[in-house]
């Protein structure tokens, strides 16, 4: 039993992998299933099994590349010398893999394109409740104005992604990133305590 499940977990890890690469180079749209199932070593019934359909494989890869997303941002927050600034920071190191093209192609543009508004994926609940637990941190220690944690977590979080998204969608994304990190600095500072 306990062979069959490592067999399945591998199985589903090789159609991620395979799907991963076929979405950030060709975009979802022109990646074959059959194609990638092949570049697996699987079947498409192990893709229908394990994820529904193509909507579900694309649903996993941006699961993991949002779980990569989220280390790398923590690690940002970890580094930086005061609790806002690891705030800060963290919001800032999400606008700024919006450079990466995988990101770009996968979670900015195919990704909403094909699943809807990204504030409405499954992960973005998470998001949702560890930065309404930041800005509550922040909120008894002083940091921030006494506010609707909850309230600001969502205009924190949309500010970041539509960021993300502009310098995603820009033709030139490296000439809009300084632009909307300057306006996010600004548009957090209005959160802070005099």
């Amino acid at each position: 039993m306990a062979k069959r499940a490592e067999m399945v977990e591998e199985s589903k890890a090789k159609l991620v992998k395979a799907a991963r690469h076929a979405f950030a180079t060709k975009g979802y749209a022109a990646a074959s299933m059959d194609e990638l199932t092949a570049e697996a070593g699987l079947t498409r019934g192990a893709l229908y099994h394990n994820f529904g359909d193509k909507k579900g494989l694309l649903q996993a890869v941006i699961d993991q590349i949002d779980g990569e997303m989220l280390a790398r941002m923590r690690i940002a927050s970890a580094k930086a010398k005061t609790p806002w600034d690891g705030f800060v920071d963290e919001g800032v190191a999400y606008i700024e893999m919006a450079l990466e093209p995988e990101i770009q192609r996968i979670m900015l543009l195919d990704g909403p394109a094909v699943l809807g508004d990204p504030s409405r994926w499954p992960n973005q609940t998470t998001c949702l409740r560890t930065t309404t637990e930041t800005i509550e941190t922040l909120i008894k220690n002083g940091t921030v104005k006494p506010l609707d944690a909850e309230a600001a977590a969502r205009l924190v979080n949309g500010a970041a992604l539509n960021a993300a998204l502009w310098i995603a969608a820009a033709d030139n994304p490296k000439t809009v990133f300084p632009r909307a990190v300057d306006a996010f600095r600004k548009l957090l500072t209005g959160l802070r305590r005099a």
